[in-house]
């Protein structure tokens, strides 16, 4: 069993404050058990904060990736969090997956689809890909925001063999996001048979209010741990991924997809 935590984070502060809140997170999240937790979409960074960002960016061995690891290392959980990547002249919208007992050799997702103007206007697509890291005895796999809500992109990780679906994000706030975030995201989990843990922004930056949310979802499409709509917030679950045979046995979508030629 595996005690993860999600860290909502707000975006009422200083872009300059955000890696010590991220670390500081860390640090409560281990004294609170937790082996791995996850942070927002662009959480190093802000979401908001237009073409400043591409300046921004940083190489997944930059600053930021050296302190979060150090971090990893010294409080003894694995993090994963979100980060404009400098990727050549490319800029892309990544998470980083560091885990504390190999820091300096972390797994880089970027995200697959972008969401409108704003971030194409900045950042390049990675297009659909299987990202799976070994974390704290799960295989933990990554997608970004938007990417969560296309199915494909779940049971993709799913089928590779994701215990755990790991979702770094910042839903804007608004009625369409606060069904995905409360209903989108167990259904993710229950059709693939997955946990799925979803990292929110909160309230307002620059440029955008967010829904917050956060959750952690299991694989009969339970919520084991929810965030309220505003402010900053850890939250826990305990992941055991075979205390969920009855439900996979009961809903086998995954296997029949597979006899049905579907996957």
């Amino acid at each position: 069993m595996t005690r993860i935590a999600v860290f909502q984070m707000s975006a009422a502060i200083d872009a300059a404050d955000r890696p010590a809140r991220i670390v500081s997170a860390m640090k409560e999240a281990a004294g609170a058990g937790a082996r791995l937790m996850i942070a927002p979409e662009l959480a190093l960074s802000g979401y908001g904060r237009g073409a400043v960002l591409a300046e921004e960016a940083q190489a997944p061995d930059g600053a930021w990736g050296r302190r979060l690891g150090e971090a990893a290392a010294a409080h003894g959980i694995s993090v994963i969090a979100g980060f404009p990547e400098a990727a050549g002249d490319a800029r892309h919208i990544s998470a980083l997956m560091i885990d504390r007992t190999r820091p300096d050799a972390p797994q880089i997702y970027r995200k697959g689809c972008l969401y409108g103007d704003y971030e194409r206007g900045i950042f390049a697509p990675a297009g659909p890909t299987t990202v799976l890291m070994r974390m704290e005895g799960l295989s933990v796999g990554c997608l970004i925001c938007y990417d969560v809500e296309f199915p494909e992109n779940v049971r993709r990780l799913a089928v590779a063999g994701a215990d755990l679906v790991a979702v770094p994000t910042a839903l804007p706030k608004g009625a369409p996001a606060e069904f995905i975030a409360r209903h989108t995201i167990r259904a993710r989990a229950f059709e693939s048979q997955v946990f799925v843990a979803y990292a929110d922004n909160a309230d307002r930056d620059e440029g955008f209010e967010y829904q917050g949310l956060s959750s952690i979802a299991a694989p009969d499409g339970r919520v084991l741990a929810e965030a309220g709509v505003t402010g900053d917030a850890l939250i826990y679950a305990d992941i055991e991924p075979a205390a969920f045979a009855a439900s996979r046995g009961a809903n086998p979508y995954l296997e029949d997809a597979a006899r049905q030629g579907l996957i």
